[in-house]
């Protein structure tokens, strides 16, 4: 797509090559998302695609047994007896809207969804929760089948908005970015998924706008309700798609006015250096697994303790003290003081403590964060001596490089710098890592799930294009 970097930009038509009026950076962004078709996407980005929808229907399965989820579940009432979809992992048909809910929730909940980390945004947790809500809603209602190619053209895009957006704030989080930037791209996914035409998408988008919700309060209480929160904005995005379709006008200024979304979630930014990217710079080539079930933050703190245990045999009764000096982001994120009475979701942003695991056990895994774990004297005891440092990195929005100090009792002290953490694209897991991650997360699910059904649906994502019904791979995700 052709646009000028001028804040007042007059974009070129593609057909008619005319200058059209003056609009907002969201109509650039929804030009992109309708004129990109599944032959324009570059193969590495449809690789990605594959990669992390099966990444994110894993992390979602094990999310089905999280903290909160019957509960959550309840609250959505019976099932209608159109536009329905199912909750993974559960015997559960909802309304369409709140299984995206649901299934967002779940998710995001165990804190092992993967990341964008320029951005700060988890892309792909509201978009396929939505993506997948909206097919199971045609299926339910014996509508036309929706092939891989429309869920990776749907989810590569939606992925693109999220993380567009994402990257082009130059502000520290005071909104939760992954929740805010996931409802533009799940309301782009989904207005693929049913052949919106630009206006319809714009339309869309504004009302969406108007329904973004989630603070970082939730993440500095480590409160359940930011995992929710995600579940939220795939709902209205849902909603925002279903209100635009009959004909209902949203507000069109959503980016750049005055009351928009930059204005009013984010601050300054710099979307006129982040527009000419579209089609060019496909952001799901640039996400990061996430290896650990922790916060993304605590991720390279984990890989400098791993790195040092390994290579010097460390054991943690040695160890006198530890200090960590992380951008100021990290240190907002998971800085936060270890306590004897933590409870999940506050132990998995908290870097002293899941640092103290690592060095104990020599990994990260979900039996870390049980009540046993999170009580236990000799973790708490090392997570107090570790100490995390805010270092000069000026970036609002960097989540490293980190740098790691090991003092032992006998006055050895050990150093590691990672610039890179372990997940992203440039020191990424291994086929099978991500493999053996996504059927550990399988064996996860509330309602036991068949080893054949696995199987079937790793086969099935590694050839999505060639699937010719998705709601075929949703059946494997329930009893």
């Amino acid at each position: 797509m052709d646009c000028s970097t001028n804040r007042h930009r007059a974009p070129l038509d593609r057909q008619s090559r005319k200058p059209q009026m003056t609009i907002d950076a969201i109509e650039h962004i929804a030009h992109h998302v309708v004129e990109t078709g599944f032959d324009d996407l570059p193969q590495e980005a449809v690789a990605a695609s594959q990669k992390f929808i099966l990444d994110s229907i894993g992390v979602g399965l094990a999310g089905s047994g999280g903290p909160w989820v019957t509960e959550l579940i309840n609250a959505m009432g019976a099932a209608p007896a159109q536009d329905s979809a199912r909750v993974w992992g559960q015997d559960k048909v909802l309304d369409a809207r709140a299984a995206a809910l649901c299934n967002a929730y779940q998710i995001h909940n165990a804190e092992y969804d993967c990341v964008h980390e320029q951005a700060v945004v988890h892309p792909v947790t509201v978009v396929l929760a939505a993506s997948l809500a909206e097919i199971d809603r045609v299926r339910s209602n014996g509508g036309d089948n929706t092939s891989g190619r429309q869920l990776v053209r749907a989810v590569t895009l939606g992925v693109d908005v999220a993380c567009h957006l994402g990257v082009a704030s130059a502000s520290p989080l005071k909104f939760f970015r992954p929740g805010t930037c996931g409802a533009f791209g799940a309301t782009a996914a989904v207005s693929i998924l049913r052949g919106y035409e630009t206006e319809q998408l714009i339309s869309s988008f504004g009302i969406a706008h108007a329904q973004l919700c989630g603070t970082m309060q939730a993440h500095t209480e480590g409160s359940p309700l930011l995992a929710m929160q995600m579940g939220f904005n795939a709902r209205n995005a849902m909603t925002a798609c279903d209100i635009a379709l009959h004909g209902i006008p949203g507000t069109r200024h959503i980016l750049e006015g005055p009351f928009g979304f930059y204005a009013l979630f984010e601050g300054q930014h710099h979307l006129d250096d982040v527009l000419p990217q579209l089609g060019n710079v496909w952001r799901i080539t640039e996400v990061a697994h996430k290896p650990f079930p922790s916060g993304r933050a605590t991720h390279g703190i984990v890989d400098a303790c791993l790195t040092l245990r390994k290579e010097h045999s460390l054991a943690h009764s040695d160890i006198r003290n530890v200090v960590a000096r992380v951008p100021s982001l990290t240190h907002h994120l998971v800085g936060r003081p270890v306590t004897r009475d933590m409870d999940i979701n506050y132990a998995r942003l908290c870097a002293r403590f899941v640092a103290a695991r690592a060095l104990i056990t020599g990994e990260v895994i979900s039996d870390d964060f049980t009540i046993e774990a999170r009580r236990d004297r000799i973790t708490l005891e090392l997570a107090q001596r570790i100490d995390i440092q805010i270092d000069e990195n000026p970036n609002p929005n960097a989540l490293s490089p980190i740098e790691l100090q090991i003092e032992n009792y006998d006055g050895t002290r050990l150093h590691s710098m990672i610039d890179i953490v372990y997940g992203h694209p440039d020191k990424p897991m291994s086929r099978a890592a991500w493999l053996d991650k996504f059927r550990n997360n399988w064996g996860r699910s509330l309602v036991p799930l068949s080893d054949s059904a696995c199987e079937r649906v790793i086969e099935r994502l590694d050839a999505l294009p060639a699937v010719t019904n998705t709601a075929d791979i949703i059946d494997d995700l329930v009893p």
